[in-house]
C-alpha cells in the first residue's frame, strides 16, 4: 500500500508560480514510478508530468517548458514545480503511483491522493 498527502495548491495570478508536494508513505518510494494528473470541471482526468524510479521526465505539450516534477528519495516526496502558470491550468492537481504498466494510462496508477486545488486568476 501507499498513501499520498498533496500540498501546496492555491490561488494564484496568471503568470505566477507553485510548487506542489506529494509526501509518499508505505510502499519503498525509491521503488515506484510517480505522477501528476489534473482534473478541471466538467473535464476528464488529464495526465499533467511523469517521473520514473530512476528520475526520466515526461511532459505533457500544454505544460511542456513551464512545469518540471522532480522527486526526493531521502523524503519520500514528489514536487511540481509550476511557472507561468495561465487560468487554463485551474484543476484538481492529484498526485498518483504505479507500480508497474505504462506511466501514460490512467489505469496503471493504482494509488491517488485525495488532489489539492489550483485557482489561477486572469
Amino acid at each position: 500500500q501507499v498513501q499520498l498527502v498533496e500540498s501546496g495548491g492555491g490561488l494564484v495570478q496568471a503568470g505566477g508560480s507553485l510548487r506542489l508536494s506529494c509526501a509518499a508513505s508505505g510502499r519503498t518510494f525509491s521503488n515506484t514510478a510517480m505522477a501528476w494528473f489534473r482534473q478541471a470541471p466538467g473535464k476528464q482526468r488529464e495526465l499533467v508530468a511523469t517521473i520514473t524510479r530512476s528520475g526520466t521526465t515526461s511532459y505533457a505539450d500544454s505544460v511542456k517548458g513551464r512545469f518540471t516534477i522532480s522527486r526526493d528519495n531521502t523524503k519520500n516526496t514528489v514536487y511540481l514545480q509550476m511557472n507561468s502558470l495561465k487560468p487554463e491550468d485551474t484543476a484538481v492537481y492529484y498526485c498518483a503511483a504505479r507500480t508497474g504498466g505504462s506511466a501514460y494510462y490512467t489505469s496503471s496508477y493504482n494509488y491517488w491522493g485525495q488532489g489539492t486545488q489550483v485557482t489561477v486568476s486572469s
